[in-house]
């Protein structure tokens, strides 16, 4: 970083920026708080639709396939909209799903219409994530300050306040429908009150909504190597992170032979252990540097799945689920900022990795449900192991190019 560059930075007190920090991280904890929720009544849910393993991975593709969706289309989206209109419409739009998903689920259990209702809530997030990143990315360059761990921190607190509030309905027995209606209400009355505090996250040089360079800016991230390969890592990442969001509870239930409350907080425990991860994965990054970093991370979270997979009992097990979440924690943010190093392509690059990335929620749900149904859950994690490895190969991609400041 040059000393203009550090001239030309605002003051890290302004309480402007401030408050826009502050705004952003709130936004990443309501979009894991709303994702959380539903997956800690996935064994309930499967119990309400009876539903096999295999079937509740077809299931969760719903959420997987919107995902894809919103996330092809997302930097269009965003070009047009703005990244703040961006962030309150899809916000909402996930939060809408949400709710579809509980009363459907709770009134009427039809497999195909919350099929249809996860994909609405997928392809909200999906826009979402790429809108609030690009918007943690511009406010970490204004203030000076490394920010991307804490805001995808942030994502891990509203994960473990989701699953904590999903145990605990779980545990009081609270319907399905009531549970999830109330926490959509809940996420679109902050959704509206927060955005207050955004500012623009456009750079003032990107090219204009619409324009012939705009559209080549986009399409070009597709053609560049350092980010497809950043798109593997977060694509290793994501897979070892889902799996455990999608699937962990129930592996718990079926495989250690807990109780669907005793699942909820396992899965509680990893994002809990994740969110640890992220709060204190800033200074490991400052102090060793993204590869390194990268690279520990995989090697944690292989160690935990391996206590998953062959623990002799659940304690064991409930271990493995701290060190895989500590593991998990770092690939999405770190992958995130790298992708987000140069910010006249942030947007456009952000969706490309993200889109590389989401893949592992599109293609990972089924083909665990799919394994898990012949081998059993536990088994059906040696797969992730491989992705976990691809992340590690991959991960001197992430290192910052040469004559970008910062």
């Amino acid at each position: 970083m040059t000393d203009s560059s550090l001239r030309e930075r605002p003051p890290r007190t302004d309480p402007v920026l401030a408050r826009w920090r502050n705004a952003v991280f709130t936004i990443f904890a309501l979009s894991g708080f709303v994702f959380a929720n539903w997956a800690a009544r996935v064994p309930n849910i499967r119990d309400i639709l009876g539903a096999s393993t295999q079937e509740m991975g077809v299931l969760i593709l719903g959420l997987s396939g919107g995902a894809i969706l919103g996330l092809v289309a997302s930097s269009h989206v965003i070009t047009h909209l703005g990244v703040n209109r961006a962030i309150v419409w899809f916000l909402a739009t996930a939060a809408v799903g949400l709710i579809g998903a509980g009363l459907i689920a709770g009134y009427t259990p039809s497999f195909w219409l919350l099929f249809l209702a996860l994909m609405v809530s997928g392809a909200g997030n999906a826009v979402l994530d790429v809108a609030m990143n690009v918007a943690g990315a511009a406010n970490e360059r204004r203030i000076g300050k490394t920010l991307m761990p804490m805001y995808h921190a942030g994502f891990s607190v509203g994960t473990m306040l989701g699953a904590g509030t999903g145990a605990l309905t779980e545990q009081l027995g609270v319907p399905v429908e009531a549970h999830l209606t109330a926490v959509g209400v809940v996420v679109i009355a902050l959704d509206l009150w927060v955005v207050r505090y955004l500012q623009p996250a456009e750079e003032p040089h990107e090219a204009e909504p619409g324009t012939p360079a705009g559209w080549r800016t986009r399409l070009s991230a597709w053609t560049d190597p350092r980010i497809l390969l950043i798109g593997l890592i977060i694509l290793g990442m994501a897979f070892t992170e889902g799996s455990a969001n999608d699937w962990l509870g129930l592996a718990m239930v079926d495989g250690y032979g807990l109780t669907n409350p005793g699942g909820a907080a396992v899965f509680a425990v990893f994002v809990t252990a994740m969110t640890a991860g992220r709060l204190f994965g800033g200074a490991a990054l400052d102090r060793f540097g993204r590869v390194p970093v990268l690279a520990g991370s995989a090697l944690l979270a292989f160690a935990g799945l391996l206590l998953v997979i062959i623990g002799p009992t659940a304690p064991v097990a409930i271990a493995g689920s701290v060190l895989w979440g500590i593991g998990a924690s770092l690939g999405f943010p770190v992958g995130m900022s790298a992708a987000a190093d140069d910010p006249r392509k942030a947007t456009a690059n952000v969706a490309a990795v993200a889109t590389i990335g989401y893949l592992a929620f599109l293609v990972g749900p089924p083909l665990i449900g799919l394994l898990g149904e012949e081998v059993g859950l536990r088994k059906a994690f040696l797969v992730v192991l491989v992705l976990v490895a691809v992340a590690a190969v991959c991960s001197p991609a992430a290192r910052k190019p040469k004559g970008l400041s910062g």
